[in-house]
């Protein structure tokens, strides 16, 4: 045991004071293994420790692992020290003079869609709206059946669907996110629900992936006027206060009556031109007044509280507001484009 305790007390020495000599990183790391590796002379001592009486292992114990934290301490205030160095060294030589004058950098833009998102969120939040959000991989009963578009209805073949499963999909309408607000919300309430959207389809003024916003109100007495004249504000607030507004007769299973909204083309201002293709306006949104049987399939009693919904596609927005003819040039990241929409 005596011989164990001097070479331990003779490793402790050397080992210190060849750290204390160690100028570099290198040489560190080849000393850390000369005594604390697999093979190192402090494990060699350890693997040993079977040949000690057992009423001297610990004290035997004790003086290894004070050998072995005088090293590892000496071993990590080294360490730390070189890690500061190199820091000091690299701020040394990679500092920048704030005094040069800079060079130019080119500063981006907000894209098309989160642009129109923005400003149609701060319509909406103005007139008292509630921002709400919920699911893109959503089931079929919110999807569909909730919005009164059971499996058999015919305007189920206006929506070609991307199923996970039989009853999972993409959803195709922020309708949903409006299924699952009527059954936990008390009315009365206003919300708004932007966000993606999905189809199978795709060409210059479609796309597989795509934007929604649409709103919708319950409350008591709510009717086709409340939301024709809601719609003809958010339209100035949203094309210019010199926009005229149309309304035609639609159809949609969760609204009755329906209707089609229609503005005057901000770009001709109602005279005709190739973005309106000669009509003087453009088709912007759909809305209407909720079918009593999308309250009663959420809980809520038609018979006292009424409401209506609309919805716009962002996409389709910020074409009109951009004047961009093809919708796919919104996802290609095209610099040139994104420039022109400072």
């Amino acid at each position: 045991m005596a011989n164990m305790i001097e070479n331990l007390k003779s490793i402790k020495e050397k080992a210190l004071a060849e750290i204390l000599m160690i100028s570099d990183k290198k040489t560190l790391n080849e000393i850390k293994v000369k005594y604390l590796g697999k093979q190192g002379e402090l494990t060699a001592i350890l693997r040993g420790m079977r040949d000690v009486a057992s009423e001297d292992r610990p004290k035997v114990g004790a003086l290894v692992n004070e050998v072995r934290s005088a090293i590892e301490g000496q071993i990590s205030a080294k360490e730390e020290k070189f890690a500061e160095e190199e820091l000091a060294h690299a701020l040394a030589s990679q500092k920048v003079d704030i005094t040069e004058p800079s060079k130019f950098v080119k500063r981006g833009a907000i894209h098309a869609i989160p642009m129109i998102t923005d400003k149609l969120i701060d319509i909406c939040v103005d007139m008292g709206f509630t921002v709400v959000d919920g699911p893109e991989v959503e089931t079929d009963y919110y999807n569909f059946e909730a919005m009164n578009i059971p499996k058999n209805h015919p305007s189920r073949d206006m929506q070609d669907s991307f199923y996970v499963t039989e009853n999972i999909l993409l959803r195709t309408q922020t309708s949903a996110v409006q299924s699952r607000e009527l059954e936990t919300r008390k009315p009365p309430f206003k919300i708004i629900s932007p966000g993606k959207t999905y189809r199978n389809d795709s060409d210059s003024t479609h796309s597989p992936v795509f934007h929604q916003c649409e709103g919708l109100v319950v409350d008591e007495n709510v009717s086709m006027a409340d939301l024709k004249i809601m719609l003809a504000e958010m339209m100035k607030r949203l094309y210019g206060q010199g926009t005229q507004v149309r309304f035609r007769p639609s159809f949609f299973p969760f609204t009755e009556p329906s209707i089609e909204v229609d503005v005057s083309c901000p770009n001709c201002h109602g005279e005709g031109c190739k973005t309106c293709k000669g009509t003087g306006f453009l088709e912007i949104l759909g809305a209407g007044v909720v079918n009593p049987r999308v309250l009663e399939i959420a809980g809520i009693d038609s018979k006292k509280y009424t409401g209506f919904a609309f919805g716009m596609g962002i996409e389709r927005t910020s074409m009109v507001l951009n004047s961009i003819p093809d919708l796919r040039t919104m996802f290609k990241n095209d610099i040139r484009f994104l420039n022109q929409l400072k």
